[in-house]
């Protein structure tokens, strides 16, 4: 019989193990944004129906993720919001301290787009209680619908030069998307420079603010 810190190192191993793939991070990440279908997951990544499925049901056996049946559709939410998103922030902060090839590609492709630290929760808080900072969701409209920052306006990044008129020239504004690897807010902020707008980026995405415990809108039920 194994010993009690076995079993629990056994555990985390299936954890761990349900992680090892880069199909079932990028189906976290858009499960992070809000209760998805299977069908939704399978347009959004470009996989096969099987292939989701199977990768899903991967994460569900190691309660990463859990399901709600509507009708004749499944969806899956994280099963722990906090839990999953401080996992995966921790997965990234090893990543990048201990793979180079992510160091070089946060700094050609990432850093490239902005070399200005990011704003914080905290300090985006502050702004939006003082009124000095108008705050943009660059994510599709589908996903901003599903939970958003509040008082944030959507306009997607592939939306984002008709939407100009909506933008102050004589204040900050600030980007966020889906997580810390979204390129969205990205773009958006090399964008908005260069149409001569004073922009910042969220350090991290719409599930890390949730995570934290602050307030989100959801719609109506």
């Amino acid at each position: 019989m194994p010993s009690p810190k076995h079993a629990i190192l056994e555990c985390l191993a299936h954890v761990a193990e349900a992680l090892a793939h880069p199909n079932r991070l990028e189906l976290l990440e858009h499960i992070g944004q809000g209760k998805r279908s299977v069908e939704d997951l399978t347009a959004l990544t470009g996989m096969t129906f099987a292939n989701t499925s199977r990768h899903l049901q991967i994460l569900r056996r190691a309660r990463l993720v859990e399901t709600e049946r509507q009708g004749k559709r499944v969806f899956y939410s994280l099963s722990g919001q906090t839990g999953v998103v401080t996992l995966l922030k921790a997965l990234g902060t090893v990543g990048e301290r201990n793979c180079a090839e992510i160091r070089q590609i946060m700094s050609d492709y990432f850093f490239a787009r902005d070399a200005l630290a990011p704003i914080s929760r905290e300090e985006l808080v502050s702004k939006l209680r003082d009124g000095s900072a108008t705050l943009i969701d660059v994510r599709p409209e589908h996903e901003f619908g599903l939970g958003h920052v509040p008082g944030a306006l959507n306009i997607p990044l592939t939306a984002l030069e008709n939407h100009l008129s909506q933008l102050p020239k004589n204040q900050e504004i600030v980007a966020y998307c889906r997580g810390p690897y979204c390129i969205l807010s990205f773009d958006a902020v090399a964008k908005l420079r260069k149409w001569g707008y004073r922009v910042r980026r969220l350090e991290d995405g719409f599930p890390e603010w949730q995570a934290a415990g602050l307030p989100i809108e959801t719609p109506a039920r």
